[in-house]
């Protein structure tokens, strides 16, 4: 019985340092991967963006901001009831350089 005893504590210790290392070496495979996606985030992700930002301006630097020409579709700007808020013929977000009412854009200085 001391036999099966001593044995049964000897596998325990085997598999608990097996079980040991098992983990360190996660946590050194983890520390790795943490570090390579922090590289990744500054060398490529930050740059990208950085570039998708400056083509957006220059972009919006070269468009043209005339209004275009409105056109009445009778399934556009259908309003059934009166907006509860302002004036109530304009939506929440209303922006009258782009959003056009029901009769045409609104009329604006530059």
């Amino acid at each position: 019985m001391a036999a099966v005893g001593r044995l049964s504590q000897k596998l325990l210790k085997s598999a608990a340092l097996t079980q040991t290392r098992q983990l360190s070496a996660a946590v050194a495979h983890s520390e790795q991967a943490a570090k390579t996606w922090k590289i990744l985030s500054f060398v490529v992700a930050l740059p990208g963006v950085a570039v998708c930002m400056l083509n957006m301006y220059l972009r919006a630097q070269q468009h043209n901001h005339e209004q275009p020409e409105f056109i009445s579709y009778s399934h556009l700007r259908i309003r059934s009831k009166r907006f509860p808020w302002g004036d109530g013929s304009k939506t929440l977000f209303h922006n009258p350089h782009v959003n056009a009412l029901p009769d045409g854009y609104e009329q604006h200085d530059h």
